[in-house]
């Protein structure tokens, strides 16, 4: 059993396919190559690919030159140009990572193109919806990551964090807002404004908590003054836990997230 194999078609259809792979890798990880390196990327791709399928080799070593030799080809010349512009001002540890990051979103970026070639097999006789699948593929690739990207940013902005109190310790969601400048006007200490439920729970009566006094705010609502006072000490979980010593702790008058995806909010200044 045979096939037949009109190189040059193969070719033309490798090389769009190469090049949008390494465009869609270019825009989700924010690399700043040019067009025509990327298509200089994809046409290098190719035309191996075209070379190993013509060379008479062993199943496993093409299997092996496909999957990695080619692809390493393809990302070195068509989205290494910051890369080769910095020379030998980077390690080879910060290389090899860059490659291996690289590397990995270039592979899931081919699984959704041929999910996108599996979904439209049934009509791919057709010209038109063959080249029209490598666009599907591109969009839906670049929508997927950013999509991804945003419940991860998401995920950061709204950190668990550990409250160590008077009653005891307790766990809640904070989130980071670096919209709230709010300082101690005595100790120039970044307040972190906690729901007024919250304040219930950690404390029955604040003005018997270490550094209590009331401090004047002013916000989009209005202006006022807000009870502040310290507690021994919380535990924010993020990539790395961050802890800070007696961190002051301001009590809101009104709920601050009505769907309570939160309970307090961070002051950035708490990460200097």
């Amino acid at each position: 059993m045979y096939y037949e194999l009109y190189i040059d078609v193969f070719f033309l259809e490798n090389f769009m396919l190469d090049s949008l792979l390494l465009m869609a890798v270019n825009r989700v990880m924010q690399y700043r190559n040019s067009y025509a390196r990327m298509l200089a990327g994809g046409a290098a791709g190719s035309f191996l690919t075209c070379v190993v399928i013509a060379l008479p080799l062993m199943p496993a070593i093409k299997t092996l030159l496909f999957g990695v030799g080619i692809n390493s080809v393809m990302i070195f010349a068509g989205l290494g140009g910051d890369v080769l512009k910095k020379g030998r001002k980077q390690s080879k540890k910060e290389l090899a990572a860059w490659f291996l990051r690289t590397l990995i979103v270039l592979y899931a970026a081919a699984v959704v193109f041929g999910g996108a070639a599996n979904l439209f097999r049934p009509y791919m006789k057709f010209a038109g919806v063959f080249y029209a699948v490598f666009a599907v593929g591109y969009f839906a690739f670049t929508g997927m990551w950013k999509f991804i990207s945003r419940i991860r940013q998401n995920t950061k902005n709204l950190p668990e964090v550990t409250l160590y109190t008077s009653l005891g310790v307790k766990k809640v969601i904070g989130l980071i807002d670096t919209g709230n400048e709010l300082r101690d006007f005595a100790s120039d200490d970044p307040v972190n404004i906690i729901d007024p439920r919250l304040a219930e729970s950690i404390t029955t009566h604040p003005e018997w908590e270490k550094g209590f006094h009331m401090i004047p705010y002013s916000s989009i609502g209005g202006d006022g003054v807000m009870k502040v006072f310290r507690i021994e000490k919380m535990c924010i979980h993020m990539d790395e836990d961050i802890w800070i010593e007696n961190p002051l702790l301001g009590m809101s008058e009104r709920t601050l997230s009505e769907k309570e995806r939160y309970e307090m909010i961070l002051n950035p200044g708490i990460f200097l």
